[in-house]
């Protein structure tokens, strides 16, 4: 009863996002753009007083985002989608009109798409006509597409009971309602994620941990009792090969808190955290069942109130009615339960108290890229038994867009999987007609099979999802980079445990609406829960970065707390290091440097900036020709018309495609990823103007920790001093020795003799200013003459390839 009231509840809270947003009018939505405030929008808060103040908060948030959604333009190079149709039939269903549409071309069409109808064509500059309306579109279906309009009147101060009359609806009803009408179909934009987000936020009422949620306030749970243990291999494995913030992040999850939340700023290993935590929990057992390391007999709590036992008995017993015979060794809260093995065998089962997996886990992320990264490392890695044996466990990634690496394991590629096994076994040519009707079970088949389900945050809210019974434990990683919103999506499967693993100081989630990004609409859960002084692990040791490109995001951003990993200043030292310009740490101040807007629509380039970068990747690649991969080199930029320039003037200058020689991505298409080498191109450089999103220190962080042996910045340093941060940079670049003033024309800068100036004297080892006679000449090659078979010790290896060492996973963020 309680999964068909959840349904029941669901289905109101779409009808209510329905009937808003259909009944806008796009001409009054376009008038609007720009103006402030218009559903009367409040600030987001730490914390919240119940679920109608949070809603309060967050509803009218949450739509002025659709709203900006939906009037986002087209990209320049993007054509409209828009075609044809004719109205076959309609019907009238729980107030909502759905009428079947011949369409001329469906192609570009698909479900939960936002459609604008109307019986004129609507061009740029043309108004629309006076019968026209958004729809949804419910099924499509070769040619035709059904969709879901709601024409009784415009929804005001999104009440829906509050109704406005207007022409434009009532003609469209009439036109609608008739049939063999013809109308004109504009695509605006999908509506599948911000719905999900909608009916995760209205269901936070029966959310597990809604009073923490609401109040950001760890309360009691963390009782000895509570907590969980994992055997002395399994301990000895993670220990060895987890630093101690590492650890600290696992133990915390053993500890049971409902919310466990974990900083990883860049290098510091977050995904091999996220892999210790998987083979933890999998493999853990309650701390009452440990008795000086060794399990003993589990005491039985007190009998089990009726109503729990009723549950347990549907689950467990063949028979309905007459004594259980079972009824004397109940479990506690289900932790050692009899479960049927299959849903067609109905025998019960005795799952032993210390079977292999004692949770189910939902891993997520915001995007198809972040959590194929984590799907892969796994692949890979596989985990560690209690035994510590490496195994890979069943896991499913569900959803699209999985990456060709991991499809092996998505959802689509094990279906098809089982299919061809039932066509082969059955030999039945029929069998294969019916497969369409077998997917759902055996979808649901392999969720159940499954240990380790991933999803992406909104498609875990997806119809696929709910063929599963809930999850133990949600992890969500990039969890910073989500909406508050998206994050809840995953939670309304039921859990007992979060983790929330980020980085606040990283790339914040993206919001189309300015108006709902000052209110505070892209703060996180993560970023909202650490505000209001939950407890936050940070992992502190970094095993990507030269300590020199360390030192400045450690002081600025992270309270001087990062670490050094062993060796990791041997590791990123290159041969190009022995010019200070081409230093681990480097800014380039472009004096004649200008910015310009091409676009008009807020996208700025540096034609100079450019011209200077080109001249320095030349320079580069000539004295260093390891550096004329894109595995190795990146140019970063904040703005995409200059990414875009870049991309071009490569294409110019050096007759090949830029993708095959360097990597060049703005700033939010390279959070979480690496190079050997970054260029940063900050673009801005005014008189008097702003520096614009530039300052934002989350992006300014991910730009600056992207390379592993060099950063080189290239700006202006007088424009970017207009930042706070950014001030704070260009002043430790210049107490390092580290800012080099660059003017036209660029090539002489590069000259062999500017260069000469540049040279570093490398410091003689304090052992090499002995006298040459008090030395042992073995200690001066490096070697000793009991190694003299060996040889002379090879020349370090300085190419892109990462030197072996300590390996805390410095390949994520």
């Amino acid at each position: 009863m309680a999964i068909e009231k959840n349904n029941v509840d669901e289905e109101v809270i779409i009808h209510r996002f329905y009937k808003i947003v259909l009944s806008w009018d796009y001409n009054k939505l376009k008038k609007q753009r720009g103006e402030k405030n218009p559903f009367g929008l409040k600030k987001v808060k730490n914390t919240y007083e119940d679920v109608d103040d949070y809603l309060s908060v967050f509803e009218p948030l949450l739509f002025e985002e659709v709203k900006a959604q939906i009037l986002q333009g087209k990209n320049e190079e993007d054509e409209t989608i828009s075609t044809d149709g004719i109205v076959t039939e309609c019907s009238e269903v729980n107030e909502f009109h759905k009428p079947k549409i011949i369409c001329s071309n469906v192609e570009n069409i698909s479900q939960n798409d936002l459609l604008l109808l109307s019986n004129k064509k609507y061009g740029e500059g043309n108004n629309l006509s006076n019968a026209y309306a958004f729809a949804l579109v419910e099924h499509r279906q070769q040619d035709k597409v059904k969709v879901r309009m709601f024409l009784n009147g415009e929804v005001r101060n999104l009440n829906i009971d509050d109704l406005e009359t207007c022409q434009r609806l009532m003609n469209m009803r009439r036109l609608v309602s008739e049939g063999q009408k013809y109308l004109h179909i504009l695509k605006i934009c999908s509506l599948s994620t911000i719905v999900r987000e909608y009916v995760a936020l209205r269901s936070i009422n029966t959310l597990p941990f809604k009073n923490l949620i609401l109040g950001a306030e760890e309360s009691d749970h963390e009782t000895e009792d509570r907590a969980w243990k994992i055997s002395k291999p399994l301990m000895e494995f993670i220990e060895s090969s987890h630093n101690k913030s590492q650890l600290d992040a696992i133990k915390a999850g053993l500890s049971r808190k409902p919310f466990v939340l974990i900083q990883g700023p860049p290098g510091t290993g977050k995904t091999q955290t996220i892999l210790g935590i998987l083979s933890a929990i999998l493999h853990a057992t309650p701390a009452r069942m440990h008795s000086k390391s060794k399990l003993s007999e589990v005491k039985r709590g007190p009998e089990l109130p009726i109503h729990e036992k009723y549950i347990h008995w549907v689950k467990a017993s063949p028979w309905l009615y007459g004594n259980n015979p079972r009824d004397e060794v109940m479990p506690i809260d289900g932790d050692d339960g009899f479960f049927p093995t299959t849903f067609s065998e109905l025998k019960p089962e005795v799952v032993n108290s210390s079977r292999k997996y004692r949770v189910r886990v939902l891993v997520c992320a915001p995007s198809n890229s972040a959590l194929d990264e984590i799907v892969l490392r796994l692949l890979k890695t596989g985990i560690h038994d209690e035994n510590d044996h490496v195994y890979n466990p069943k896991i499913v990634r569900i959803g699209v867009k999985a990456h060709d690496s991991v499809k092996s394991v998505s959802m689509d590629n094990l279906v098809e999987q089982k299919l061809a096994g039932m066509n082969t076994q059955s030999g039945d040519k029929q069998k294969q007609g019916s497969s369409a009707k077998d997917k759902d079970s055996i979808r649901a088949s392999i969720l159940d099979e499954a240990v380790i389900v991933f999803s992406t945050l909104s498609f875990s809210g997806s119809e696929i999802s709910k063929l599963n019974r809930s999850f133990d434990v949600v992890i969500i990683d990039e969890a910073a980079q989500a909406v508050e919103p998206a994050t809840l999506i995953p939670l309304a499967n039921g859990c007992k445990q979060v983790f929330l693993v980020g980085d606040p100081v990283q790339l914040p989630a993206t919001v189309i609406s300015t108006s709902a990004t000052s209110f505070g609409y892209d703060m996180s859960l993560f970023k909202r829960f650490q505000t209001a002084g939950y407890p936050v692990t940070m992992l502190k040791t970094q095993y990507r970065m030269h300590p020199e490109i360390r030192s400045f995001p450690s002081k600025e951003f992270y309270d001087g707390a990062l670490e050094d990993g062993p060796d990791i200043t041997l590791q990123t030292k290159r041969k190009w290091h022995t010019y200070r310009c081409f230093g681990p740490f480097c800014f380039f101040d472009i004096h004649e440097g200008k910015e310009s807007e091409p676009s008009g629509r807020g996208s700025w380039v540096n034609v100079d900036e450019v011209d200077f970068v080109i001249a320095l990747y030349r320079e580069l690649v000539t004295r260093y020709p390891e550096l004329k991969e894109s595995s190795q080199l990146a140019i970063i930029s904040p703005y995409a018309h200059q990414v875009k320039l870049f991309q071009e003037r490569f294409r110019m200058s050096f007759g090949v495609e830029s993708d095959k020689v360097v990597d060049i991505k703005t700033v939010d298409g390279f959070q979480g990823r690496e190079k050997t080498m970054a260029i940063f191109s900050c673009v801005r450089a005014s008189k008097d103007k702003g520096i614009g999103f530039v300052d934002d220190f989350r992006r300014m962080n991910v730009g600056i920790t992207r390379a592993r042996s060099s950063v080189l910045v290239v700006g202006s340093a007088s424009t970017l001093k207009r930042g706070e941060h950014w001030k704070n940079l260009i002043e430790s670049a210049e107490q390092r020795g580290a800012i080099f003033q660059v003017s036209k024309p660029y090539t002489d800068f590069f000259s062999d003799a500017n260069l000469k100036q540049f040279e570093v004297i490398q410091a003689m080892p304090a052992r090499l200013q002995e006298p040459l006679e008090d030395m042992d000449i073995g200690e001066l090659l490096g070697t000793s003459f009991d190694d003299a078979d060996q040889g002379l010790p090879e020349e370090p290896d300085w190419g892109g390839g990462d030197a072996e060492g300590f390996d805390g996973g410095a390949d994520d963020d």
